[in-house]
């Protein structure tokens, strides 16, 4: 079979520099999805990354011509603490009142992960779990860090490999994952769709 289209859909900048760093060059479709859908919200954690990953990749393969050899990757990541999802912060006062909450304690970043197959016509999809411990984080290093801008439009309201990365103790799992798109589950899914690693290169 001839070399594999990729798709990933999403807007993503740290899903696509992961991709990338691993060998493979998508091309970038954004679903337009509403991830604030209150009906998506109430699910748990875990069930609504994978909704929205599911969704994602579909909106993107039944709005553009991705043709009968493609792989449609769709991603959705949120940060559970204390059982709620904790998705992108948005506001300022947001982002300051979350980092507050969880400094010197331990969430789960969820990352949801969904692969269609145009070629088979059929999509495989996963998850990818990690429990983030923060540091004891001061008033004046939240503030600062949130006036950077970074928190405001990401899960959780942290990145692993940003700026709030020296305030991020330890992980327990995937860092991939963490960053929003987990590469060992990737490969995962493609062993699942029969095909090998090499196949996304």
């Amino acid at each position: 079979m001839s070399k594999r289209r990729i798709i990933l859909a999403s807007a993503s900048p740290s899903r696509k520099r992961l991709l990338e760093s691993a060998g493979i060059s998508p091309e970038i479709f954004v679903s337009g999805v509403n991830e604030e859908d209150p009906d998506l919200l109430a699910l748990q954690p875990s069930e609504m990354v994978i909704a929205l990953a599911i969704m994602k990749a579909h909106t993107v393969r039944n709005s553009h011509p991705v043709g009968d050899n493609t792989l449609v990757i769709g991603c959705d990541s949120t940060f559970e603490f204390n059982g709620e999802n904790l998705g992108k912060p948005l506001t300022r006062e947001a982002a300051i009142a979350r980092a507050q909450m969880m400094r010197g304690k331990s969430g789960y970043l969820h990352t949801g992960h969904s692969v269609i197959d145009t070629a088979q016509n059929i999509e495989v999809s996963d998850i990818s779990t990690s429990k983030v411990t923060f540091v004891e984080m001061t008033d004046h290093e939240i503030e600062q860090y949130v006036d950077s801008g970074e928190p405001l439009q990401v899960a959780g309201g942290f990145t692993l490999d940003g700026r709030s990365a020296p305030f991020i103790s330890h992980i327990d799992g995937d860092p991939s994952g963490i960053i929003g798109l987990s590469l060992p589950t990737l490969r995962k899914i493609m062993i699942n769709l029969g095909l090998e690693w090499g196949d996304l290169l």
